[in-house]
């Protein structure tokens, strides 16, 4: 297959295109802010009730019959371009393949095939990779205010800001041995994730490790949590209070610990008051406190490449070492930031470096009868994300936004989705593309198209459908491509319509299969090599949850007996950790869920789910604070999923799951929670 680099086979075609867009575009604009002044949002209604004589109000009293009267004079020149437009939407390409270089923070993979260099050899223990998704509703503006949400280009560009920032940042991640306590919390210990990089929110650009060459490198005399000069109150270890030295950072309250933690020992008054982090101690000595066998630090640097990719023209510096399979660093690799702010506050809740401390399983070896991976609730994209799938990424110009803004972090991106007009679905004029976007930090090899041609009532206005790609993401010892198969969709939204999501899930595997069966060939057939394939993904929003009532005929399908889904235990029942992905649209701007952090902590408490999350539909209801009718049980209506196949790609080789997260990085973005889930490819062989 040919990846379409432009929507149109020549210039001329394209010229054509962009004319009578030029003609349509005032009328649309002007269309679109008419419908948007008429549908405010409630903060929009909060801020008029504040002080009803506002200028926001004036504004809509004085724009409204402005707009009105120059619509009605853009229809002449706007019918003439439709009738332009129409009939070249029949030869657009189904979607736009661009491909460029990200910017000094982001990561440059090996080129594809044809460029000149080479994806490297697939390590025999296999690999980790990161697959996010999120429906962002970037929908014209008057559309995505019936959503509760303003302002589409600038959601865009912060979205795709966000996104990068989350996925850019280092992966940071304590694990600690307990046989008493088996959950998994996200406490930050925020001082000691900010060591070496600025104080910076979510939506700042990502700080610029200083790098320090071999020259530089001393042996530790100081402590990695504060540097020279930092006040000990800001310290996780020093600021543990003397008095009362069961108040552990690492041991909550309540909980027993082990009598020769580092951190009770440093607090106890009769203890020599050394710090147990800085000593002689050389590094990666097994006398380290904080690297003891119950208590692991991974740190992921986020100028590592994806394993298995060759750096092209990019040279990094001794920062850039850590990789996707790093589990344990060094102290080392733990201070090789420096601190670029002078010290570091204790109070620091919006910082960017978010570290979360898990229960680690002796060995990281999985468990049969639970569920083995972390689970979480995160402020944050994961570190090292390497496949974005999104949905509802409808608006031509929030989309060039959101894509300038990815491609600083992604080199290959898959956008413009879908057909516009009457054909390539169904005799039913399409006013919308699919939304659907892909961005990869690996090569895409091929990429497809299928729209669903059984949409209904307003959801048939939008091309809604898949699209599958084929991304390589190595090469065997046997010069064999090691690829991935990916499939995007979003399905019917039309609450009811079981029938019709059930028919398309019947598609979504039918084409699947035959995508894979058209890609199967290697691209040097001359050797007769066959591509080995590493894993198959399915990301998405699916419109159905697991648990209602009404939604009986999805949770049945045979795409759970094809796919594995990590929340769900059976039909109708999900694991007790799974959250609900749609938020209550009515408290999005609500102070409690303004930003990620606090969004996070809602989540992470029953009665804040409650309060914000849609809920399956229930009889037993009771009313909220704010008078909202809320179910009595449940974790809310989750229809964002992230499904894999675990075997039958390759003989011997397995695919599972690492760790699976729910975001609340885009709050105030969107309607909805993302989700992200990193799946291990083991091969079943052994390292030479």
């Amino acid at each position: 297959m040919v990846l379409h680099t432009s929507p149109y086979s020549s210039a001329f075609l394209s010229f054509l295109s962009g004319l009578s867009w030029a003609f349509v575009f005032p009328c649309y604009w002007l269309l679109d802010r008419l419908l948007a002044s008429c549908v405010p949002t409630s903060l929009e209604k909060r801020r008029r009730s504040q002080d009803p004589c506002s200028f926001l109000v004036l504004g809509v009293l004085i724009s409204t019959p402005l707009y009105l009267v120059l619509l009605v004079a853009s229809f002449p020149l706007a019918f003439l371009g439709f009738l332009l437009w129409a009939p070249l939407q029949s030869i657009r390409s189904p979607y736009i393949y661009t491909h460029q270089k990200p910017d000094k923070h982001g990561i440059e993979l090996g080129a594809a095939a044809g460029t000149g260099a080479a994806l490297a050899e697939w390590r025999p223990q296999g690999r980790s990779f990161c697959f996010g998704s999120a429906n962002v509703c970037l929908l014209p503006d008057s559309l995505a205010r019936f959503n509760n949400l303003a302002d589409t280009q600038r959601r865009a560009r912060d979205v795709g800001k966000r996104i990068r920032n989350g996925a850019s940042r280092p992966q940071i991640k304590i694990y600690i041995d307990s046989p008493t306590n088996t959950s998994i919390s996200a406490a930050s210990f925020c001082s000691l994730a900010t060591q070496g990089f600025r104080r910076t929110s979510s939506l700042d650009h990502r700080p610029e490790p200083a790098v320090i060459t071999e020259s530089e490198t001393e042996p530790l005399t100081e402590c990695p949590v504060h540097p020279s000069g930092g006040t000990s109150s800001d310290c996780p270890i020093h600021s543990t209070d003397a008095q009362n030295p069961s108040e552990c950072p690492v041991h909550p309250n309540g909980e027993d610990h082990a009598p020769d933690c580092a951190l009770q020992q440093f607090a106890d008054p009769n203890s020599s008051g050394e710090c147990p982090v800085h000593s002689s101690i050389t590094q990666n000595s097994e006398d380290c406190p904080l690297h003891p066998s119950g208590v692991q630090i991974s740190i992921t640097s986020p100028d590592s490449e994806p394993a298995g990719a060759e750096k092209g023209n990019h040279q990094t510096g001794d920062g850039d070492t850590g990789s996707l399979e790093s589990r344990t660093a060094s102290r080392e690799s733990l201070v090789r930031f420096n601190t670029t702010d002078g010290g570091i506050s204790p109070n620091n809740t919006l910082s960017q470096h978010r570290t979360s401390v898990f229960k680690r399983p002796i060995g990281r070896k999985r468990r049969h009868g639970d569920d083995g991976f972390d689970h979480e609730i995160s402020a944050f994209f994961p570190a090292n994300l390497d496949f974005l799938c999104l949905q509802e990424v409808f608006d031509i110009r929030a989309t060039d936004r959101l894509r300038r803004q990815l491609h600083r972090y992604f080199p290959y991106v898959l956008s413009d989705v879908g057909r516009y007009g009457w054909k390539g679905c169904c005799s039913r004029f399409k006013f919308l593309n699919s939304g659907l976007l892909l961005a990869s930090r690996y090569p895409i090899l091929d990429a497809h198209y299928e729209c669903f041609p059984n949409g209904r009532s307003e959801d048939a206005l939008a091309a809604k459908g898949v699209l599958f790609a084929k991304v390589q993401v190595g090469r065997s010892a046997q010069e064999q491509r090691v690829v991935g198969y990916i499939a995007c969709t979003h399905l019917h939204a039309i609450e009811g319509d079981s029938s019709v999501r059930c028919e398309q899930l019947d598609m979504l595997l039918e084409w699947g299969s035959e995508f894979r069966r058209a890609t199967s060939g290697s691209a040097d057939e001359e050797k007769g090599l066959e591509d080995q394939v590493a894993f198959d993904v399915i990301l998405g929003d699916l419109n159905f949850d697991n648990c209602s009532s009404e939604d009986k005929l999805e949770q049945q399908h045979s795409l759970f007996t094809q796919y594995k889904d990590p929340c769900r235990l059976g039909p109708g029942e999900d694991k007790p950790w799974a959250l609900g992905t749609l938020l209550d649209t009515s408290g999005l701007y609500d102070e409690e869920v303004s930003s990620p952090e606090s969004l996070q902590k809602v989540m992470e408490n029953e009665e804040g789910r409650k309060e914000y999350l849609v809920f399956p539909a229930s009889k037993n209801h009771c009313p909220s604070q704010k008078g909202r009718k809320i179910p009595l049980k449940g974790n809310g209506r989750r229809i964002d999923y992230i499904l894999y196949k675990e075997e039958g790609l390759q003989q011997d080789w397995k695919v599972d799951i690492e760790e699976f997260s729910f975001i609340t990085q885009l709050a105030g973005l969107t309607d909805h929670l993302s989700v992200a889930a990193r799946l291990v490819v083991s091969t079943g062989e052994e390292e030479s």
